[in-house]
């Protein structure tokens, strides 16, 4: 009995002589890799841990669920790992174990790239960086322990050259690709800084026009169909000076919006939560839908007419839409022109971002030229005659479509799904039933009853209720991101927008997937809601996980490292296999 208080006396005492031991048989030093960092770029370093002879601690991946892995981790939300790049470990046999453990000991360096967010201010900054472990030797363990240095980091700017240091150490290190799966940013940055002005502006044209391959401005298609049928008398110039209006207007809104939102360190596509906003945009789709339903014609006043030398009525409207459709596709057409806004942020000279924008634009709205003249020789087909008010009611309702599409998230969620299947029931029972326009050609009647048919036969799809798996999904908050960290649970946090559509094509497709939401199970699972992007609490989420566009899914395995930054649609097949390997 004396002895059993005799040890609950000096159980203290113990434990502090074995947190003193800790101090002892484990050093830690940083070392520097640059001199300087710049905005929108990965800091260089590495730790460098001396382990006393005859212990070891457990490497970042100890082939045992109850050992406590090797763990780097930034104690400042503002820079975070974008890679840790681990020494190679040992396998060691004990006698509490079945199988070898991995673990390091003697020297070892583990290297790290750190990121410096690209809206970050130039000054010095103090980084405190900590490693947890648990060291052991041949008879028993110490219990889990960490140990902190402060990283002291100058932030300048792009004229100040780079001095790497400690190369004998950092030299050794195989940092690989610059994770937080920024590749595409740092492939984008690296390419126009290696090139001059033509090659660049070359280089983001063609980037451009690959936008065009996207699922996020395929609904630019039938609309511009739809404009254009109705627009033109036929002849080809006029033809082609509508289309290159509407391609400037396109250039022109992305080259503003960019430019800013760039500047400004916003989400890209965040005007399209300012209700204001996306009011006036779904009224510019009714205006423009009422005009192919003869209501009126886009015509400047006589006036302007003349000085511009007898300009036709659909100039303006033709720039007016460009501008529209520049919005409607801006927000979600994937990680490169995520990549474009953060290298104009990093350079902040607006003149280069104006134009590196505004050449993009001309890529991705070339296509669009060929459709108007192909959308407005419509009017030249054979036998021309009360079909062709038939085809622009047709496109009438598309545009109504397009304006019911942005309009509904206005509304609460439970309800706002409805709001489109709805309307493409209404479109097609109005085209079907009351709309009798040019009913006596029989060849377009055909047709559109078997596009009524086939809205109607989607809208009542999508009115029924899924039979899609359950996906777990939690809102996103801090308390419950730390516990998930805090018992090494895998992650995933989805930064969706409603008006982003592939943030939709992502849940309806790709999440609804058997094979991915069963793997999803093992995994902790957040939804962060963009939508309203200039609220406090989104504002500070997208500088915490610095998000620059939707839709953004970043994977975080069970050390709390993010391992995958995923920007735009994937199909089902490709984000199996990116979650499969994440341990």
């Amino acid at each position: 009995m004396k002895l059993k208080s005799l040890f609950f006396l000096f159980l203290p005492f113990i434990i502090s002589a074995q947190f003193g031991l800790q101090k002892n048989i484990i050093k830690m030093e940083l070392v520097e890799g640059q001199d300087v960092a710049y905005p929108n770029s990965n800091y260089k370093f590495a730790v460098k841990l001396k382990i006393s002879e005859g212990w070891h601690i457990n490497s970042d991946k100890p082939k045992e669920d109850f050992l406590i892995p090797t763990n780097l981790v930034s104690q400042d939300p503002r820079f975070q790992f974008a890679e840790i790049v681990y020494p190679d470990s040992k396998d060691l046999k004990f006698e509490f174990s079945e199988k070898p453990v991995s673990v390091f000991d003697g020297t070892l360096h583990i290297g790290a790239l750190l990121r410096i967010d690209a809206g970050l201010q130039e000054g010095d900054y103090r980084i405190p960086i900590r490693i947890t472990y648990q060291a052991c030797n041949n008879q028993s363990c110490l219990p889990p322990s960490s140990l902190t240095d402060t990283l002291l980091i100058k932030v300048v700017n792009e004229n100040t050259p780079i001095t790497e240091l400690n190369s004998e150490i950092i030299g050794t290190i195989d940092y690989g690709k610059t994770s937080i799966e920024q590749n595409n940013e740092n492939t984008i940055a690296s390419t126009l800084e290696s090139s001059g002005l033509l090659l660049s502006l070359l280089f983001v044209f063609l980037g451009g026009l690959a936008l065009n391959l996207t699922p996020c401005v395929y609904p630019l298609i039938p609309i511009t169909v739809g404009y254009f049928g109705g627009q033109s008398e036929g002849r080809t110039g006029r033809l082609f000076l509508l289309g290159v209006l509407y391609v400037l207007g396109m250039a022109l809104t992305y080259s503003i919006i960019g430019v800013i939102t760039a500047l400004s360190g916003a989400v890209f596509g965040s005007l399209l939560q300012n209700t204001i906003i996306i009011i006036g945009i779904a009224l510019i789709f009714v205006a423009l839908s009422l005009s192919q339903f003869g209501v009126y014609e886009f015509k400047l006043p006589d006036s302007l007419v003349m000085k511009a030398g007898g300009a036709k009525a659909g100039f303006f409207g033709a720039f007016f839409m460009g501008l529209t459709m520049g919005i409607v596709a801006a927000p979600c057409i994937g990680p490169f022109v995520l990549g474009l806004v953060t290298y104009v942020a990093a350079k902040g000279d607006p003149l280069y971002g104006f134009w590196l924008f505004f050449v993009m634009a001309l890529g991705l709205g070339l296509p669009y030229l060929f459709l108007a003249l192909f959308s407005g020789k419509i009017k030249k087909l054979p036998r021309a005659g009360d079909w062709m008010e038939g085809v622009k009611h047709i496109f009438g309702l598309l545009l109504l479509g397009m304006a019911v599409y942005f309009i509904a998230p206005l509304f609460p969620k439970d309800i706002n799904t409805y709001f489109l299947p709805v309307f493409g029931v209404a479109a097609a029972l109005i085209l079907l039933v009351f709309d009798r326009t040019a009913n006596n050609n029989k060849g377009f009647k055909f047709f559109k009853i078997i596009f009524s048919l086939i809205v109607l036969a989607v809208s009542i799809y999508s009115l029924v209720p899924s039979s899609r798996p359950e996906i777990p999904w939690e809102n996103f908050s801090d308390e419950k991101y730390q516990a998930s960290l805090d018992v090494r649970e895998k992650i995933i946090i989805d930064f969706y927008a409603d008006w982003c559509i592939p943030c939709k094509e992502l849940e309806a497709i790709t999440f609804a997937d058997s094979k991915v939401a069963e793997k999803m199970k093992e995994f902790k699972l957040f939804k962060v809601d963009m939508t309203q992007t200039m609220s406090p609490e989104t504002e500070r989420l997208r500088n915490k996980f610095n998000i620059l566009g939707m839709p953004t899914i970043l994977i975080i395995d069970s050390n709390g490292r993010e391992v995958k930054r995923l920007t735009g649609f994937l199909e089902p097949e490709e984000f199996f296999e990116i979650i499969n390997g994440v341990e």
